[in-house]
């Protein structure tokens, strides 16, 4: 059962009361977690688990100490402040510590169902049911993992801030295999709100792409026109927030990094549609009330019109560079401005491109210019005269996203979704050059 907020702060109260330390911030977090698993149509696991953890983090004299349990009697939880003082003591000088913050003011946010939280087992099952008889039907294999659960959390500093929230998560992910493991199809998403997440369409999404990925021919690499579904949006950009970060940008560590010692801030980089921002308060994507150290969240812009609104500055990096810290991102939401288009709308207006279901094995290759490299997988089509024209052999691929996404080479946009990342909306986008470096043996 998750902790209520009486509880969580009396908990928070109670490390606090046993501290010696100059300075601390605790936290407390309670979750709950269910999951399905499935492979060849058999269920193949089926488990829930339940914990309760604390994390203490001190400073004597400017010396930093953190410890953590899950053990929540007096006796264990007075043990985890000790231990944490234990290793402040014998730590060097922390030379980026900042005094905690006392008391905020923080917005509520809505993002915890009771019915995703404490998911039916039996409908659940039902539901599964439901998917491994339509890939038996499909004559295919179906491999899935459905997982619910919640979170509740609380943090307090000896200086007063508090705060609690609690937030819940169901995500069903489906790959889907011909017998002869030519053909494979993926589909995944997610929600705060069972009663929001579409298992039918995950189920028929994944069985067509795998029964219309079978015998793929070979195309030679190079620079195609390409229709990335949401997924492989969020494939590419899901980590791409952390390119904001103030700091990188400064030390010359960032793809927002300019000559000099500069930064990219007020750039136009990005496609003068394209925003990038983060809204603890959206109502299909509800994030965090607050930031990992303590700053009330708000909606905050990191790309406005194409051009970057803003860097993220951690409340050390902003007392060096006095300013103000940046109260984000907890979550990240791409869309376009003006008229958005479908993905069949996108493969109508392509003469000759690429349609790309998903990326898989993602990595960095140069964070100065957001250079990424991986593979395409489960589903990848050639289009023709704007239409589908068969499936493609898999491609290797190295990309700059700030080329990517650069002004005049996203000519379409779709409606954000949430996919399998619980953090994101992203869209569909047509992309008129992205660079495929060889072709890959993957399904």
């Amino acid at each position: 059962m998750l902790l209520n907020e009486p509880d969580a702060k009396r908990t928070c109260d109670k490390l606090l009361s046993y501290l010696r330390a100059d300075d601390a911030v605790v936290r407390v977090r309670s979750n709950s977690d269910s999951h399905v698993r499935f492979a060849s149509n058999t269920i193949t696991t089926n488990g829930s688990s339940e914990e309760t953890s604390v994390q203490v983090t001190v400073w004597m004299n400017q010396k930093r100490g953190e410890a953590s349990g899950n053990e929540m009697s007096d006796a264990a939880l007075r043990r985890t402040v000790e231990q944490a003082e234990q290793i402040a003591r014998v730590s060097p000088v922390d030379q980026e510590y900042v005094p905690s913050l006392g008391p905020q003011t923080f917005e509520p946010v809505d993002g915890y169902v009771d019915a995703t939280a404490n998911i039916v087992a039996a409908d659940r099952a039902r539901s599964m049911a439901q998917v491994t008889d339509a890939c038996e039907k499909a004559k295919v294999s179906g491999y899935g993992f459905h997982q619910a659960g919640a979170e509740a959390a609380a943090f307090a500093s000896k200086n007063g801030n508090f705060n609690y929230s609690r937030s819940s998560n169901v995500s069903f992910a489906l790959t889907v295999r011909t017998p002869d493991g030519a053909g494979s199809g993926y589909f995944a998403r997610s929600h705060f709100d069972l009663g929001k997440l579409d298992i039918g369409q995950i189920a028929g999404e994944a069985i067509r792409k795998a029964l219309d990925s079978h015998s793929p021919r070979p195309l030679g690499p190079g620079i195609y026109t390409v229709i990335l579904e949401p997924q492989a949006v969020a494939d590419l950009l899901g980590f791409f927030t952390y390119a904001f970060d103030a700091r990188r940008a400064d030390e010359g560590r960032s793809a927002l990094s300019a000559s000099g010692g500069k930064t990219k801030l007020g750039e136009q980089l990005f496609d003068s549609r394209l925003q990038l921002y983060s809204d603890p308060r959206h109502p299909e994507l509800p994030g965090s009330p607050s930031t990992e150290e303590g700053v009330p969240a708000r909606k905050t812009w990191l790309v406005k019109d194409g051009k970057i609104e803003t860097l993220t500055y951690s409340r050390f990096w902003a007392r060096q560079k006095d300013t103000l810290p940046t109260p984000g991102p907890v979550n990240s939401i791409l869309e376009g401005s003006g008229s958005l288009s479908t993905i069949e709308e996108m493969i109508q207006s392509t003469e000759r491109g690429l349609l790309v279901s998903r990326f898989w094995y993602i990595r960095t290759v140069d964070p100065r210019t957001a250079l990424l490299t991986g593979l395409t997988r489960d589903g990848l089509w050639y289009i023709e005269d704007g239409k589908v024209a068969y499936p493609a052999r898999n491609f290797r691929f190295n990309q700059s996203l700030l080329q990517m996404l650069a002004p005049g080479n996203v000519p379409k946009i779709g409606v954000p979704v949430r996919t399998y990342d619980s953090g994101a909306l992203f869209p569909a986008l047509l992309i008129k050059e992205f660079n495929f470096s060889s072709e890959s043996d993957a399904v």
